[in-house]
């Protein structure tokens, strides 16, 4: 999908689902990392994430727009268009919008090594996600050094 096919699905959508004209600009931001879009309030322009739109197909990206949209319509008419406004979370649930997308497969964290430190008199062990100097820290429990293991 290129700028002018989704410029003309945000403006469909727009129509159809609101009875509303969007006359700004709608357009895929590839710096978008965590979320499937946003509206931008000094603009009135709204980015979507193209990721999503790979994923996931043309419904999950119809869900967002419909998102952003609720975004955009609301402020405009000087209401509340936050996600904890009431005026919004009405107005999703009436055009059938979600709250947030789904989030994609590549965003989760990446699990860090794990440190584990055992004293070297009682035994007890520490799990660290960062390196500590053994050399300047001891037992909590007995103050004998500790042995990275």
């Amino acid at each position: 999908m290129d700028q002018k096919q989704l410029q003309a699905l945000v403006e469909q959508i727009s129509i159809r689902v609101f009875g509303k004209p969007f006359r700004h600009t709608a357009f895929f931001n590839p710096r978008l990392r965590t979320t499937g879009g946003r509206y931008m309030l000094q603009t009135h322009n709204i980015e979507l994430n193209k990721k999503h739109y790979e994923q996931f197909g043309e419904e999950e990206l119809i869900a967002i727009i419909k998102h952003e949209l609720c975004h955009y319509h609301l402020h405009l008419e000087g209401k509340g268009y936050r996600h904890r406004d009431r005026d919004f979370r009405e107005l999703l649930q009436k055009v059938g919008a979600p709250r947030y997308c789904r989030p994609l497969a590549g965003n989760t964290k990446a699990s860090k090594t794990i440190y584990t430190y055992i004293c070297t008199s009682c035994g007890l062990t520490y799990r660290r996600k960062r390196r500590i100097n053994i050399d300047r820290y001891v037992c909590g429990r007995c103050r004998s050094k500790l042995k990275l293991s």
